[in-house]
């Protein structure tokens, strides 16, 4: 991936010199899962202290909503446990897991939804989300849409209001964002799919 594949989002709320650092570790692999799919990593940046430091800044700095206008932050399976929790403490805020489906052991609310490449499904506990309980959705990623959107009706459903969503990155053609109902968003850095 060259830097002209990358379009600085809210990244640049950073500064120019650490954008273009955390750019730099984000890793592309063509064909995965399955042929005509690029897998956009971020791995690398989690291994590396000063990339860390940068993208939970980043996070943080580029928030869709002002910190006081939501009161938990849920992360989604798998790549949104990596972030969302520390987001979460250094927010002064509490963590909920949307896990895929089969996970959890108390009794949970589920939906299903189109992935790129098939289907899956997410769930929440049922006792997870407060009535009325403002939350930031977080992911490293948004392409369909269609975590996300899963996502948002499961804290509805559990009584809850989506305040935001928060990505690291957005995947630009599939127009994901649009299924997210108007909610304030923000993405750090856009790529082509």
């Amino acid at each position: 991936m060259t830097q002209s594949d990358i379009t600085i989002d809210a990244l640049g709320k950073v500064g120019q010199e650490n954008a273009e650092y955390l750019v730099s570790l984000i890793r592309s692999v063509p064909g995965f899962p399955k042929e005509g799919i690029i897998f956009r990593d971020f791995m690398p940046v989690l291994a590396d202290p000063k990339g860390l430091n940068i993208l939970l800044q980043a996070l943080e700095e580029a928030l869709p909503v002002p910190a006081d206008e939501f009161d938990a932050i849920a992360g989604l399976e798998s790549r949104g446990f990596l972030f969302g929790p520390t987001l979460a403490s250094r927010l002064g805020k509490g963590f909920i897991a949307i896990r895929k489906a089969g996970k959890l052991p108390p009794e949970t609310i589920g939906e299903s939804y189109d992935l790129e490449y098939g289907t899956a499904s997410v769930e929440i506990e049922t006792e997870a989300v407060a009535h009325g309980e403002r939350v930031l959705i977080v992911d490293d990623l948004i392409a369909t849409g269609g975590t996300a959107k899963a996502g948002a009706d499961l804290i509805e459903k559990a009584g809850g209001k989506v305040a935001g969503f928060s990505f690291v990155m957005r995947l630009d053609g599939l127009d994901g964002i649009d299924k997210l109902g108007g909610v304030p968003t923000s993405s750090l850095v856009s790529m082509p799919a």
